[in-house]
């Protein structure tokens, strides 16, 4: 029987998990048109390779990597790009970006596809690279490239960690695919393990999950010997308390390792993928298939909550139609209640605007007032260190919030704001209704931005040294190649004048001098010889 470990604070919001899973993972039909941003991953946009007016296949390339952390995008089926251009986006800026408008021919017909035969008989660099052309991004929720995160160097990782913990109300993506597609997700968590070389995988689903919890055990019984003797595999039920599914917690809870302020989880020989990510890993190698569609939770106030499989880019108005909008609809939020937020494109009553779903679109919820009631006014801080007790990172929130509400961004950090991960349970515990979560993304938007400015300032100073070094050695080639030029026409000048009586007997003597030493050193090798000879 494992130990299990426990992280500080957590919290327990109300699940409403149960809506969304008594149907089966149900496809989503073909949308009128599917909007494919070329930026979402983490890291550099694609570089577009298509054309307005260009047709495309199912799964053919649109979007090539462009720089080391980046991630391939793909047609998500056959049809005619009808456009490249800003597009609003989910993101919680609101803010546009480039996306390829694709209109379906409705036939779905795919590229060749050319699936990995015996992944074992393959380098991990390549392995990485075929990851990295298949678009395969960490799916629960920061959309990392994964090809990034098992490019390790010298690190050891001892443990594999899946993510099934799934511990932010209404999401329940995860555990439908668990309990329908087990089989799959063991077979990409071994080749996980492969790449890594790990000694063990563990996979961490809340209790609450009992069906994906049996499922997973069972994938494992039935993947055969080779699977089981090579590598340990352990499903552990975890206590369900949010936010238990965050990796560093639950790296916690699982191992009683702490992650170092700072660090990674490769740092203490531990490495954290969420349970969609290896089920997409083992379809881009065993069956040569793109990250073109995702499970995704649709919940909230509709007539039937429930899982879609959908493609990347299809337009969340009309995923959300397949589960009937009811009628005091006044936005979509994706994510969670905890960590999401609200889609931008909302004019009053009624469905959003076009915004595409995305890679990291994990869950959508429509939202009502009766569901999320406006937040009543923010009063002032009573020090009451609710938000202490239930911080899972062991912060200071108060604290934190004073130093963000007065901009004193240094003293925040030095309270290791960027440790938080914005789970909200500190918002979440306010009797006094303040924002934390969101004076916390202040402070480090406001820090990044002056880093950056910084940064940019000292690439202009290193550039104006760079310049003026590079003007003084200018100016001293200049002067030693005009130096050597006068000095070699003042030298052919001196050849061209005619020698003196006086320069002339010198020369002449000279040269009898020099015919004498040859004549004396002639003479003696040719007495050394004889010597030579004799003896």
């Amino acid at each position: 029987m494992r130990t299990l470990y426990h992280f500080h604070g957590g919290v327990h919001p109300p699940s409403n998990k149960t809506q969304s899973t008594r149907l089966a993972i149900a496809p989503a039909p073909l949308p009128s048109r599917l909007i494919v941003p070329l930026h979402q991953h983490a890291g550099e946009t694609a570089k577009p390779v298509v054309q307005a007016g260009d047709h495309v296949l199912k799964g053919q390339l649109i979007g090539m990597p462009d720089g080391f952390v980046s991630s391939a995008v793909h047609a998500p089926t056959s049809g005619t790009i009808a456009a490249i251009d800003m597009q609003l986006i989910a993101h919680p800026s609101g803010l546009p970006n480039l996306c390829a408008t694709l209109i379906p021919d409705g036939k779905d017909e795919w590229i060749e596809l050319e699936p990995v035969k015996n992944y074992r008989d393959h380098s991990t660099t390549e392995l990485q690279h075929l990851l990295r052309m298949a678009g395969v991004v960490g799916l629960g929720g920061a959309a990392f490239p994964s090809d990034i995160k098992l490019r390790l160097g010298k690190q050891k990782i001892k443990t594999l960690i899946l993510n099934g913990a799934e511990c932010e109300p209404y999401i329940t993506c995860d555990d439908m695919l668990m309990r329908e597609r087990a089989a799959e997700i063991v077979q990409g968590a071994e080749i996980l393990r492969f790449m890594l070389d790990a000694d063990e995988v563990l996979y961490g689903v809340e209790d609450n999950k009992p069906e994906a919890i049996a499922a997973l055990q069972q994938a494992i019984t039935a993947s055969g010997s080779a699977l089981q003797q090579s590598k340990r595999h352990e499903v552990v039920a975890i206590p369900t308390i949010y936010p238990g599914g965050s990796a560093k917690q639950l790296i916690r809870v699982l191992t009683g390792l702490e992650v170092p302020s700072g660090k990674l989880p490769t740092d203490i020989g531990v490495q954290c993928f969420n349970v969609a990510t290896a089920y997409t890993v083992h379809r881009a190698l065993a069956h040569g298939e793109p990250l073109l569609s995702r499970i995704v939770t649709v919940a909230g106030n509709v007539r039937e909550a429930r899982n879609y499989e959908a493609l990347i880019g299809t337009p969340i108005d009309e995923l959300v139609a397949l589960s009937e909008a009811l009628p005091d609809t006044n936005g979509y939020i994706m994510g969670g209640p905890m960590m999401g937020f609200a889609l931008p494109g909302m004019s009053g009553p009624g469905p959003a605007v076009h915004v595409p779903m995305v890679k990291a679109t994990n869950c959508i919820i429509v939202s009502s007032e009766k569901l999320f009631p406006p937040p009543p006014p923010a009063m002032p801080c009573i020090r009451c260190t609710r938000c202490v007790e239930v911080c899972p990172a062991d912060l200071q929130p108060q604290d934190l919030f004073w130093f963000a509400q007065s901009k004193e961004f240094g003293r925040a950090q030095t309270f290791s704001l960027f440790d938080c991960i914005e789970c909200g349970a500190c918002s979440y515990v306010c009797p006094s209704h303040i924002p934390l979560v969101q004076y916390y993304r202040f402070a480090k938007s406001e820090i990044r931005a002056r880093e950056h400015d910084k940064q940019l300032a000292d690439q202009a100073r290193d550039r104006h040294e760079f310049h003026e070094q590079r003007i003084e050695r200018e100016k001293r080639e200049k002067a030693e190649k005009l130096a050597a030029k006068e000095k070699a026409a003042q030298a052919a000048k001196l050849a061209a004048q005619p020698l003196t009586a006086e320069q002339q007997a010198e020369l002449a003597n000279l040269a009898t001098s020099r015919e004498h030493i040859r004549e004396l050193a002639q003479s003696a090798v040719e007495h050394t010889t004889e010597n030579t000879g004799a003896n």
